[in-house]
């Protein structure tokens, strides 16, 4: 039973969260630690550039954790603190950044790209013809598929 239960424990393992929030890290104030934790699921590690900073072992990532906490603990709000990070390191850092300017390109880019495949989808299967199956069979045809048929 032990090694069913390990087993198991150890499939599920990858599916867990995995935090890269160091101990020395956790603020006292769960208030202010959720606030962080959210805002820090937010934010693109400049680096790594596919996690979060909450998820980023990078250096950089532990740096810009320690930046939130001291915001949040210096009494900025949320939108201060994103501010604060976009300031010094740009739109990039945004896991969402805001719908406007050149932002556009990127929201709409992969709708966008959706429409044109399934227009070109719609055309292609339109140009296609008559499937073989809904053609006209000949007599010969006819009369081969009768034969066919009774075996």
């Amino acid at each position: 039973m032990k090694r069913l239960v390990l087993a198991v424990a150890l499939m599920l393992a990858p599916l867990a969260p995995a935090h890269a929030v160091q101990p020395d890290e956790i603020l006292a104030d769960a208030g202010l630690e959720a606030r962080a934790r959210a805002i820090s699921r937010d934010l693109r590690c400049p680096t790594c550039q596919g996690e979060s900073i909450d998820d980023s072992h990078a250096p950089i990532s532990r740096d810009l954790r320690l930046v939130v906490r001291e915001r949040l603990v210096a009494g900025d709000t949320d939108a201060e603190v994103f501010a604060y990070i976009v300031d010094r390191f740009g739109e990039f850092v945004l896991f969402n950044p805001p719908v406007r300017g050149a932002n556009w390109v990127l929201w709409l880019a992969g709708p966008g790209v959706l429409l044109v495949g399934l227009g070109g989808s719609f055309v292609y299967v339109r140009r296609r013809g008559v499937p073989v199956a809904m053609a006209e069979l000949s007599e010969a045809e006819t009369a081969r598929l009768r034969e066919v048929m009774k075996d």
